[in-house]
């Protein structure tokens, strides 16, 4: 049952994207430099000897400014990127003029296979962020293993932009406070056509996730980074919301350099270097993404076991189209490995509901401090024509959240495969 809207009309996001005017391209190019006057910045290319469009140019995403070096790496060559609905917020004929494809977040979509398929006949640059978000910790996320039949699909060349620096400068806990870090970007190419026919789906899957391998913090100590900005923890509480010293969850806060547990008192500092030290006691993690790592085990856990259950009262703002948000009022949610995302409430006169099983929703879209709505922090559920943001009542849970849709489709996806293999057998077993 969806909301009881005034005007029913939806963005419709299968429309293909147009080619890219070439001026447009020029255009971008420079004012992406204008934008990075000031900024340290610097793209290599490795092994792009013969490279030209059309190719897939997979990247990292840790915030805005990606796509202004993205754009010094692909100039002067027409690019058409897959960009997020909210992307289109009151700028849709912008959007489309230059080429975007939109995108509803964690959704099954085949008309984006099919508009990245004609984007790579008209011979362009096909550029998406696979990881769909910002890095929450500077480290790989969520690789959906259809990449590698995507591969397969269109058989040109593909190319790995993996940017560092990204997220020390802008930390996506802490957007609105960035730091004087230098920007590095390499643009590879790790696989070209005659590879590819060479290779399954499978092995070409591996062949990505070692080139997505990356790690800001020991990247950060690599290359001897200095960040002295006092305030270089505001926010991280965000990330690392579980104190380690009394295992308490949601009591995290920080302030400063420091990170500190609001329930046992125990205190942490970030480095200029970029590690934790405690400042009593034992230091459990001085490596920040090991304490993010030791959260989602814990999270893995308690689905496997059966454990976890999240609800609340949540307020909700929906985005049917593209001009402006629907402010839904109240809503009730939940979430559990089993049923996934429920999501109930009433508007206008009318009951609504919404729901999203775990084998169709491999992550969940956060965001820390959102900017266009209200600056806290709130989540995103997404249907075919629809996506529902959702501001928790509860303190900091979303990060858990994540972890949690996470865990729970991996769970659903072991279970098909096992079920696959249990009729293999027996279909054996019964020659």
């Amino acid at each position: 049952m969806e909301p009881n809207y005034r005007n029913p009309k939806r963005y419709n996001t299968s429309k293909y994207p147009i080619r890219q005017p070439l001026i447009l391209a020029w255009l971008i190019a420079l004012l992406s430099r204008i934008v990075l006057i000031g900024k340290d910045y610097t793209v290599e290319k490795i092994n792009m000897e013969g490279i030209k469009p059309p190719y897939m140019l997979l990247s990292n995403h840790m915030y805005f400014i990606d796509f202004e070096i993205a754009a010094m790496g692909t100039f002067p060559h027409r690019v058409n990127n897959v960009v997020s609905v909210d992307g289109y917020y009151r700028r849709p004929w912008l959007m489309e003029l230059i080429g975007c494809i939109c995108k509803r977040k964690f959704v099954n979509d085949l008309h984006l296979v099919r508009a990245i398929n004609k984007v790579l006949k008209r011979g362009d640059i096909l550029c998406m962020y696979p990881e769909a978000r910002y890095t929450p910790i500077g480290t790989t996320a969520y690789l959906p293993p259809s990449l590698g039949k995507l591969i397969k699909m269109n058989n040109v060349p593909v190319v790995v932009n993996i940017h560092h620096g990204n997220h020390l400068h802008t930390p996506f806990w802490n957007f609105r406070k960035p730091r004087k870090v230098p920007m590095y970007m390499t643009m590879t190419c790790i696989l070209r056509p005659e590879e590819i026919a060479k290779l399954t789906a499978e092995e070409i899957n591996l062949r990505l996730q070692e080139a997505f391998r990356y790690d800001e913090y020991a990247y950060q100590k690599e290359r001897g980074i200095r960040i002295t900005e006092e305030y270089r923890a505001e926010g991280l509480h965000k990330v690392l919301y579980q104190c380690p010293s009394c295992g308490k969850e949601f009591c995290m806060n920080s302030v400063g350099a420091e990170l500190f547990c609001e329930a046992c008192g125990k205190r942490w500092l970030l480095t200029e270097e970029g590690s934790l030290r405690a400042l009593s006691g034992e230091t459990e993690f001085s490596h920040v993404p090991d304490w993010f790592a030791w959260e989602r085990e814990n999270v893995i856990r308690e689905v496997l076991e059966g454990t976890y259950r999240f609800e609340d009262e949540v307020d909700v703002y929906s985005m049917p189209r593209c001009w402006k948000f629907e402010y839904l009022g109240g809503a009730h949610i939940t979430h559990d490995p089993e049923a996934g995302f429920v999501l109930s409430g009433h508007y206008r006169g009318k009951d609504w509901r919404i729901q999203r099983l775990p084998g169709g929703m491999n992550s969940l879209h956060v965001e820390y401090d959102y900017c266009y709505l209200r600056p806290e922090d709130c989540f995103d559920i997404s249907t075919e024509n629809d996506s529902f943001y959702c501001y928790p009542t509860k303190k900091n849970v979303i990060t858990k959240l994540g972890f949690a849709v996470e865990a729970a489709h991996q769970l659903h996806q072991a279970k098909i495969a096992e079920q696959k293999a249990a009729r293999r057998r027996l279909a054996q077993e019964n020659g």
